[in-house]
């Protein structure tokens, strides 16, 4: 692993074989040498990763790989600006095969980019196995509704606070799960998550809202995820086509209910999940009470998701990227030949 950051770090990670810092001048073609060590490169790729205006500097490494690469597309825009664009095309053009991880965003790139699409390949997020431990909650237990992730506007947790106003009746815990995101902190500090505590007092439901700051590690938030009788996303996005929670989530087993961003209409069409309208405290409270009222809503949703769960684990996902790196070997004509 390659990893990227703001300044040199001592790696308690023994995958991490080479550090890239930001602002070098010397960092791509260091990280390149370092990637070129290896059968096979995977690029993962969001704007906000790498240094240069846009994340530009990936192209520097990109060029000078000397072995098959496989670029992973976390974000791909219907609008992008001409700076993007051009970064992605570049980007995919140097690479030996694209993947995203939803169909939509498949369909994206062939309908906005310059991209064969005989060089995409759709494979899932992935997620660890949190299945088989959903706990039946007494009777007289209040609800838990959960939503957990790194903290920032645009997660849409004043419409997920203002939609518990409509919950009253039912006494649900609302828990609100993750840190703020680091580069949010950096520039804003804690200015959001004091918005929405601020909130919380001046809609009377303080009590019911509950926030941990913490990044939480697997075993302790897998704890968390399987305390929850309904996992809620009320994101504003309207773009976001891949998303690691709404994975998470349903390989959980958890029923869900989501604002409709492109990754959540795709992955919750079968019935695992209800869908409602972004900026919606109505929309997202009345789904909520159909999810913890409902007789056998929630079990048929929890099936439902249980079944598709199997193609989002990791195990799975890493059959796939073998199979696509065994491909972009077999096609390299000098190492075909070696």
């Amino acid at each position: 692993m390659v990893s990227i950051v703001d300044e040199r770090e001592t790696s308690e990670h023994a995958e991490v074989s080479h550090q890239w810092v930001r602002g070098d001048s010397q960092g791509p073609g260091a990280a390149a040498a370092a990637l070129n060590k290896y059968d096979v490169a995977i690029i993962q790729h969001e704007y906000g990763i790498f240094s240069g205006h846009d994340g530009a500097d990936v192209l520097h490494v990109a060029r000078a790989l000397r072995v098959p690469s496989i670029v992973v597309l976390h974000t791909v825009l219907v609008t992008p600006t001409a700076r993007q664009r051009a970064i992605l095309e570049e980007l995919v053009r140097q690479c030996s095969t694209v993947v995203t991880m939803t169909e939509t965003a498949r369909q994206r790139l062939i309908d906005y980019y310059a991209v064969d699409p005989a060089l995409i390949r759709v494979i899932p997020h992935g997620a660890a196995d949190n299945r088989g431990y959903r706990q039946d909650r007494p009777a007289a237990t209040a609800p838990v509704i959960l939503t957990w992730g790194l903290l920032g506007e645009g997660k849409g947790i004043e419409w997920a606070i203002e939609a518990m106003t409509q919950l009253r009746d039912l006494r649900p815990t609302y828990r609100v799960v993750g840190q703020t995101h680091p580069r949010i902190l950096e520039r804003h500090g804690e200015r959001y998550r004091n918005s929405l505590v601020s909130r919380a007092r001046q809609l009377d439901v303080e009590h019911a809202v509950h926030f941990d700051a913490r990044y939480l590690e697997t075993t302790e938030l897998h704890g968390i995820v399987r305390q929850a009788d309904v996992v809620l996303l009320p994101y504003d996005s309207r773009e976001q086509v891949t998303s690691g929670v709404l994975i998470e989530a349903v390989t959980a087993g958890k029923p869900i209910v989501s604002t409709g961003f492109p990754h959540a209409r795709e992955l919750l069409s079968s019935g695992a999940g209800l869908v409602v309208e972004r900026q919606h405290p109505a929309g997202i409270a009345a789904a909520l009470r159909r999810v913890l009222t409902e007789p056998g809503l929630a079990a048929r949703m929890a099936a439902e998701a249980n079944r598709i769960a199997p193609q989002l684990l990791w195990p799975a996902v890493a059959r796939q990227y073998r199979a696509v790196a065994a491909q972009a070997l077999r096609a390299d004509p000098v190492l075909a030949s070696a």
